[in-house]
């Protein structure tokens, strides 16, 4: 790995954001990290004292439109310009019934897609500011967006109508970005299972190939070293939906509908 990027992670202050800026900073980077909260930037912070690189909370809810400037500025502040940015905020609820709750859909598309909007706005100054420099270019490459999506975007599956259509957004729109930035920024899209997490703490059906959040950082930070367009993991997960989803009467009129929970009506993911 490249020594002394500059990184910024939002989503940093758990899971598999503190991961990576943890992995990262080992590794000798300068990682800026933000989440909504300080009290977990700061034990993360201190906890990157006797690592080779060094963490720096920044906090940042992505979800406030109007904070895109400002962000951009206080970035500026740390750093004239950024080789990474790692967008790893997100929200997960489900839906029980088909009952589709305009609310509940807002609150999850405000961080998963508009907040990845708001995050990618901010970054993208320092960014190209990398880019145009010949020195950055030659010291750590071309710099690079990395979207941490879902497998859940594989395939529709039961109960994630809206987490799993917010991913499945944030696939297509750094997919379409990748093109319009593809001479000076590259993008990686990174699409992991069920990882040991807060948010799938909340989980109350079966979760196959369950990771733990380190071994999850390390296989993104493996993939984005070789500037993989796209990051799939585990692949045992992702072979068992992306398979059935080449022949879709089959995933939707045998093998999805097995996930319904029958005794309550309910569905499982």
């Amino acid at each position: 790995m490249i020594i002394n990027k500059r990184i910024w992670i939002t989503g940093a202050s758990s899971g598999i954001g503190s991961e990576l800026a943890l992995q990262l900073a080992a590794a000798g980077h300068t990682v800026i990290c933000s989440a909504r909260g300080d009290d977990k930037l700061q034990a993360l912070a201190q906890q990157s004292i006797e690592l080779t690189g060094q963490i720096v909370p920044l906090v940042y809810d992505v979800t406030e439109d109007s904070k895109t400037e400002a962000v951009t500025a206080q970035l500026k502040g740390l750093a004239d310009s950024l080789d990474m940015m790692i967008i790893c905020a997100g929200r997960c609820e489900y839906i029980d019934n088909a009952v589709l709750e305009t609310d509940l859909f807002r609150r999850v598309y405000d961080v998963n897609v508009f907040g990845a909007v708001n995050a990618t706005s901010a970054a993208l100054p320092l960014l190209e500011a990398s880019a145009a420099s010949a020195e950055r270019l030659r010291q750590v490459g071309k710099p690079q967006i990395v979207a941490i999506a879902s497998l859940s975007a594989v395939t529709g599956l039961p109960r994630a109508e809206a987490y799993g259509s917010s991913k499945a957004a944030m696939i297509y729109l750094f997919n379409t970005l990748r093109l319009d930035l593809q001479k000076r920024i590259d993008v990686t899209v990174v699409n992991p299972g069920f990882v040991a997490t807060e948010m799938t703490k909340q989980n109350d059906f079966p979760m196959p190939f369950m990771m733990q959040p380190a071994d999850a950082a390390e296989c993104i930070i493996k993939g984005v070293e070789k500037r993989k367009l796209t990051v799939n993991f585990p692949l045992r997960l992702w072979l068992s939906l992306k398979l059935p989803s080449l022949i879709p009467s089959v995933w939707y009129r045998w093998l999805g509908p097995r996930l319904v929970r029958p005794e309550s009506g309910k569905q499982q993911p």
